[in-house]
């Protein structure tokens, strides 16, 4: 059948069915196929809070959105153009983010009576078949027979047949957008290659599901996107977590320390806990620690002994490990905190996404306990920021905290990723053996950046003694002196302060040096106000955009950089914590933007907030 071909230039996807459905592998499967192409694109998986939560309600819906695009893109997208829901609640909980006009494929048997009644729609009522969706263009499909239908010569239970639902899916989206399937039955044949009957009942969906799109005449046109004009060089899709983790091997073998990881899972962390002990040939070590505590003290005496101690978890994790990592900066060890926020407090939301942890990491211990923040911004970013932590961490002899979020952790973008030769050393000095001036060993003897020796247990002549009590200043012997106390909390303090000359100036990501309007923003607001400032600038108007990654300190110039602005606007997730510490250090009014509803801000809304700024600065 002759089809037309339409060129888009942008396309949102969501897949939206129960979390046992598959739309995460389904959207997963769609990225790599996206990816290979040199198509850019940005991704925002939705996860329920239930390991497996009632079947068709609305909190057991699980999405998965996409945007590719020919252009470059920073953000998942505002609204769908494509909306796949695989039942009534899918449809309920996602078609508020869909554009008018948009395209809705349901699975009709997703919308029956039970279905209807498990989403809380009234008795008697159908959104597929009332004028509730006449704003939108509608496909009706039977899925679920299609599939069985596809597979009615494989012997297998109806329950396992209707599992490969979400291949049949994918299979008619890459018809649509014109794409092969190749890629996904090499994935299918690696990933089942020892189980044929699922094997074969997956790339038999697949294909029906193409099949389906070519010979049906419901569809008068298919759609392609071209390739995206990107910086030549090698890319892959990855994902957040996926990219710190990589971070975490790449500064290890540059600065020649074993990675030790004592962690416990905790969701959105755990992945890192995963991807990591994929990796032994590289001399990484994990260990999964009975709880939290005995995840960071276990990093803790692997940072002692002379490795690479990294402990991973989330908001309510680090609020257990706030003990151990008081007496990781007593200790002046480097150490690695990885945080990977979600939203609170408690237990809260625990696969929705908020940047809420920032005073934690500031202020969230006991005593005077300052610690170095790193912040990742985006998926691909969390490689460097990774790398970047753990050099500030064994090169000035602290603790460090790097914060990413569950948006970032679980979103992937195409990554044009380093070579070896790329990446900066990180110079380790290890202590062994005493001075010609020595006559027994200071353990808090420091040098210029205030960084004490870092001395490996054993080590002949130089046995010195550790613990969570007061250090006197040089010997490191307990003491109880008030003026000794004052003397070392100052000296901690001023020992990361002064990683300020060790770290690059803050630049601007995009804009004029001064100007009636500075976003300036941190974490994974980065792709929201960068297409946001894009947008206003296009327009005529001197907004400029600044992104942090060093939280604690901050860029020495960066109080330079505020005062050149009239306006200063601070995005967060989060009820005002950045703009907080600014207020504070630097003395300026700014004002904040912030959204605590477990999704990112969006770049309409930064767009209207700007207009609104602008149009009171008129």
């Amino acid at each position: 059948m002759s089809r037309k071909e339409e060129v888009l230039q942008d396309v949102v996807i969501k897949f939206a069915g129960d979390s046992g459905d598959g739309m995460q592998l389904t959207g997963s499967q769609f990225t790599n196929n996206t990816a290979l192409l040199g198509i850019d694109l940005a991704t925002f998986p939705d996860f329920p809070a239930e390991i497996r939560a009632p079947q068709g309600t609305l909190p057991g819906v699980s999405g998965y959105q996409l945007r590719f695009s020919s252009d470059r893109v920073f953000t998942p997208g505002d609204e769908c153009d494509v909306l796949v829901a695989m039942n009534a609640a899918a449809l309920k909980a996602n078609l508020r983010s869909l554009k008018k006009g948009g395209k809705i494929i349901a699975n009709t048997d997703g919308f029956d009576t039970k279905n209807l009644r498990l989403a809380n729609y009234p008795d008697g009522v159908n959104p597929l078949d009332d004028e509730s969706l006449s704003n939108y263009e509608v496909y009706r499909m039977d899925v679920t027979k299609m599939t069985r239908e596809a597979l009615k010569e494989i012997q297998m239970g109806t329950k396992e047949k209707d599992r490969a639902k979400n291949m049949f899916v994918l299979g008619f989206l890459y018809w649509m957008y014109n794409r092969d399937m190749e890629n996904t039955i090499q994935f299918l044949t690696e990933k089942f290659g020892k189980k044929q009957e699922i094997l074969d009942s997956n790339v038999k969906a697949l294909q029906a599901g193409y099949n389906f799109g070519d010979t049906t005449e419901t569809f008068t046109a298919r759609f392609r996107v071209e390739k995206a004009r990107m910086v030549a060089g090698t890319y892959r899709s990855i994902m957040g977590n996926q990219a710190l983790a990589f971070g975490l091997i790449a500064a290890s073998q540059k600065s020649g320390l074993p990675i030790f990881l004592g962690t416990y899972p905790i969701t959105p962390a755990s992945d890192i806990l995963h991807e990591l002990s994929k990796h032994k040939s590289f001399g990484i070590k994990t260990f999964q620690a009975e709880d939290e505590i005995a995840g960071i003290t276990s990093a803790i005496g692997a940072a002692y002994g002379g490795m690479l101690g990294i402990t991973t978890t989330s908001g309510p994790g680090m609020a257990l490990k706030g003990e151990a990592m008081g007496l990781a900066v007593m200790l002046e060890i480097p150490l690695l905190i990885v945080n990977i926020q979600r939203g609170g407090p408690s237990t809260g939301l625990p696969t929705k996404t908020e940047q809420s942890d920032l005073l934690q990491a500031y202020y969230g211990r006991n005593g005077e306990c300052p610690m170095p923040i790193v912040s990742a911004s985006t998926p691909s970013d969390c490689f460097a920021a990774a790398y970047e932590a753990v050099r500030i961490a064994v090169q000035h002899m602290t603790p460090v905290i790097l914060l990413s979020d569950g948006y970032i952790a679980n979103g992937a973008e195409p990554w044009r990723f380093p070579k070896a030769d790329d990446l900066k050393p990180i110079e380790v000095k290890f202590k062994t053996e005493l001075g010609p001036d020595e006559e027994k060993f200071l353990p808090y003897l420091r040098d210029e950046k205030l960084v004490r020796p870092w001395a490996i247990p054993g080590t002949p002549g130089l046995e010195h003694r550790i613990g969570g009590l007061e250090k006197q200043n040089i010997t490191g012997n307990v003491s109880y002196d008030p003026e000794n106390h004052q003397l070392m909390v100052k000296i901690r303090q001023e020992k990361v302060d002064k990683i300020a000359d060790y770290i690059p100036e803050q630049q601007l990501d995009s804009g004029p040096e001064k100007g009636k309007v500075l976003i300036l923003g941190w974490g994974s607001t980065y792709g929201a106000i960068k297409s946001a400032v894009a947008e206003i600038q296009a327009e005529g108007h001197a907004v400029s955009h600044a992104h942090l990654r060093y939280l604690r300190p901050f860029p020495k110039n960066l109080g330079a950089i505020l005062k050149n602005f009239d306006h200063i606007l601070i995005p967060e997730i989060n009820n005002g914590q950045l703009i907080k510490i600014i207020r504070d250090q630097f003395l300026v009014d700014a004002k904040g933007y912030n959204k605590i509803m477990g999704v990112p801000i969006t770049k309409t809304e930064l767009v209207m907030k700007l207009h609104e700024i602008l149009g009171g600065a008129n």
